[in-house]
């Protein structure tokens, strides 16, 4: 399965719902098993779980397992709550995965959508397509 384009698919239905930009970068985190309310913490702790399991991922992104769609959005969920700093520091110290790797490098990205979300220079109409384009390396 490709879950990469399953995820651009995703992140392109909860852009349709018309929530905030906070919500929908919650509802994201969701995809990776990272639910909503108090519970977000355990659920992020815990690694999240892989609903969308599978590959697809450009190849620098890509670390020979099936849990890259749960890895990028639970780095969403967290960035989205403890900011891109915090976020980065715990990829890096607490799961390891340092920026040179493909999951630090997924780690980034996921905080650059975090960062582009937020700033509006990535509106959430267009974010399965960025997805699409720099996860997945399609168009």
């Amino acid at each position: 399965m490709n879950a990469c384009a399953a995820l651009a698919d995703a992140v392109s239905r909860c852009a349709q719902q018309g929530y905030s930009d906070g919500r929908f970068l919650r509802e994201i985190g969701r995809i990776g098993g990272v639910r909503r309310g108090p519970m977000w913490v355990t659920d992020a702790a815990s690694g999240g779980s892989n609903r969308l399991r599978g590959r697809g991922f450009r190849r620098q992104l890509d670390d020979d397992t099936d849990g890259q769609a749960r890895h990028f959005a639970g780095t969403v969920a967290v960035a989205a709550r403890l900011g891109g700093r915090f976020a980065r520091w715990l990829t890096t110290v607490v799961l390891r995965d340092p920026p040179d790797t493909a999951d630090g490098r997924l780690s980034d990205e996921a905080i650059a959508f975090v960062n582009e979300i937020r700033s509006g220079t990535l509106a959430q109409a267009d974010a399965g397509d960025w997805i699409r384009r720099r996860l997945c390396g399609i168009g």
